[in-house]
């Protein structure tokens, strides 16, 4: 089993690269539509399986990313591969904005504000208010990105594209979750009152996760303009956030169920097609199903574990065997 634990990664990143080879282009695109919700999910992961936070506007900060890439690029043409950090770094701004005054709500409170903002953004670029989405019609003309001369526009090198973003983007987020701010965002999920009895700033620490979630998806929205080539508020709907928030509950928490959840809503589905009529009564079924059999998720993260002879080792108090000899031989002297 410890074997397995250990190349486990690597087998699933030889899986993801072959796979395609054998598929034809139909469910290539829809590989590269589950790579897209596996970005997506993984950034609203940060926000709301290692945080706690229940946040369901993430197409909100998705759409950012989309739209000031779709606007640059057919402006100013700046290639869209260069535009990859300047969604992101304009969506983590936008939820920076939206995020500060609303941080201190908890529970269903900030739920119900948050779905306020991606109503809000959708009905704003409908409207046209800046002048530059091109209202209900949304952008045309976005072009294709290219890597080394060569421009991507087939379903397998999109497939490529994103999943090795998406790989990329696993080993960065598991570094975070073993990082010191990752303990304390898993602190403030299992009782934020506590953490700040501890002395941690949960309102820097909440609105921190916000902009790393949002950064990451406004670089999915990035690479979802380049894909489709024109875009619309249609495409950033309250249900786009609703999938993906399902994806994350349904994963608990941890990055390998989020890509498994990933591929169980958004492509699992695909496969029953033919069922249109039923299969959303069957996904529904299901969802009702694992919340009684299983509410913590298909894979939520393995409990850390902690050497206690470490730790008391390194506690040096009265109640260790170190106290007595140094009390005697102070009385001796």
């Amino acid at each position: 089993m410890s074997l397995f634990k250990r190349y486990y990664p690597v087998l699933v990143a030889v899986l993801v690269a072959v796979l395609p080879l054998g598929m034809n282009t139909y469910w290539t695109e829809v590989a590269v539509n589950v790579g897209l919700y596996a970005l997506l999910a993984l950034s609203l992961n940060v926000i709301l399986g290692q945080a706690g936070i229940f946040h369901m506007g993430h197409a909100a900060f998705y759409a950012v990313g989309a739209y000031v890439t779709a606007i640059l690029n057919t402006h100013y043409q700046i290639p869209i591969l260069l535009l990859i950090p300047v969604a992101g770094a304009a969506a983590a701004l936008f939820a920076l904005i939206v995020a500060r005054p609303i941080i201190h709500l908890r529970g269903d409170y900030l739920l119900i504000v948050t779905i306020g903002i991606v109503e809000i953004v959708r009905i704003a670029l409908i409207n046209d208010v800046f002048g530059l989405t091109g209202g209900a019609n949304g952008i045309f003309g976005i072009a294709r990105p290219e890597l080394f001369g060569i421009k991507i526009r087939k379903a397998i090198q999109f497939y490529y594209l994103i999943w090795i973003m998406v790989g990329l983007t696993v080993l960065l987020f598991h570094w975070l979750s073993e990082s010191r701010f990752g303990r304390a965002l898993n602190c403030i999920k299992e009782d934020d009152t506590a953490a700040e009895g501890c002395g941690m700033d949960v309102a820097h620490l909440k609105l921190m996760a916000f902009v790393i979630g949002a950064f990451w998806a406004g670089m999915a929205g990035n690479l979802f303009a380049a894909k489709m080539t024109i875009i619309s508020p249609s495409s950033f709907t309250f249900w786009e956030s609703v999938v993906v928030f399902a994806v994350v509950i349904l994963s608990g928490g941890s990055q390998i169920g989020v890509l498994l959840g990933t591929f169980l809503i958004v492509a699992l589905p695909e496969m029953f097609r033919d069922f249109a009529s039923a299969r959303m009564l069957v996904f529904g079924l299901a969802m009702m199903i694992m919340m009684v059999v299983r509410p913590q998720g298909l894979l939520p993260p393995s409990p850390r574990r902690y050497d206690v002879r470490r730790l008391l080792r390194r506690t040096r108090d009265f109640s260790s065997p170190v106290a007595p000899r140094t009390a005697r031989k102070e009385g001796a002297a």
